[in-house]
């Protein structure tokens, strides 16, 4: 269980595109720890340095400042790289709404960039993130691969067309691509700020600055919350993962659903304060619920994932309260 005893080829380079992220910081210091080397490329437009300057020394660790929407930027920083983490991307459903040519230029544009560079470089694997979001308005529970409705945002298109074009590169150039479904990643160095904060480190944010925290909808919308643990593991046993297994996109989950409401109140009491929220309008383009059949993953990738919410609910807070 878990990505502590993944083993890779001595000087095996990895590149994590949006390493300066949340996902993308804590996929780099993952790879730093077992031993291997660290290509960070990011434009730092939602990545923070101070996500990456934990490691800025550190003798595998490369720094490169740039955009996936420039092709030469995206040749330059594969070169010599033996497994590409694909995480940059802007994410947010109601973002996207707002911005929908902005969405395709940087997560379908940037992401086809990405793939060319790998393949022109002769990468081994190229793991990119994918998004629960595929699944739209398919009401079935659990949710499962090949199983999607009709596409809720402009960010859902962009992450389907992101799987539909790492699938050509597998098929017509030999590009092995595993496509990464995430749903509801949270945890340590996630960004509680800003309008289109994720809801768990904003409420943990809010409720220890003796704030209201406002839930969107009527709290019983119900995620398959996932530790960011068990999303560093399926990156790293994608990058083990067979060709066979090439060109296909998969959940990456626990496996488990919490209602929003439920959370609230855990992390109320958690934290020791007694504050009721306030209510505000469903966002544009939610899904109400989801919920992740992760059997694929399991038989394709060896993903096990031994982070419960539970488990990692109490990580992320002792986290937050330590750098809030």
């Amino acid at each position: 269980m878990g990505y502590q005893n993944v083993q890779f080829p001595e000087n095996s380079v990895f590149l994590v595109t949006g390493g300066a992220g949340f996902i993308g910081s804590n996929l780099c210091e993952a790879i730093l720890n077992l031993g291997y080397k660290v290509r960070c490329l990011d434009d730092l437009s939602t990545g923070k340095q101070a996500n990456v300057d934990l490691f800025i020394d550190h003798p595998n660790y490369t720094f490169i400042k740039g955009d996936i929407k420039d092709l030469d930027t995206c040749m330059a920083a594969c070169d010599g790289v033996d497994y590409v983490l694909n995480q940059a991307a802007w994410g947010s459903v109601p973002r996207s709404i707002e911005m929908p040519l902005f969405y395709c230029m940087n997560n379908i544009m940037g992401t086809l960039n990405m793939l060319e560079a790998a393949r022109q470089k002769g990468v081994k694997k190229f793991v990119y993130a994918s998004s629960s979001s595929v699944y739209g308005d398919e009401p079935v529970l659990p949710k499962k691969e090949g199983r999607e409705g009709n596409l809720l945002s402009p960010y859902a298109v962009s992450k389907r067309a992101d799987e539909e074009w790492a699938k050509q590169y597998t098929r017509h150039y030999g590009l092995d691509t595993y496509g990464l479904r995430y749903f509801n990643v949270f945890g340590r160095r996630q960004d509680p700020n800003g309008a289109y904060a994720a809801v768990i480190p904003k409420f943990i944010k809010q409720l220890l600055h003796g704030e209201v925290p406002t839930i969107n909808g009527d709290g019983r919308q119900s995620r398959d919350f996932t530790y960011i643990e068990n999303v560093i593991e399926a990156n790293l046993k994608a990058c083990l993962a067979p060709h066979e297994a090439a060109g296909e996109a998969f959940n990456i989950a626990y496996g488990g659903r919490e209602y929003l409401l439920d959370i609230y109140y855990g992390l109320t009491e958690a934290l020791g304060v007694n504050v009721e929220p306030h209510f505000g309008p469903d966002r544009a383009g939610d899904i109400k619920h989801s919920n992740a059949d992760i059997g694929k993953a399991r038989e394709l990738l060896g993903y096990d994932p031994d982070w419960s919410f539970d488990r990692g609910i109490k990580a992320a807070i002792a986290w937050y309260k330590e750098h809030l």
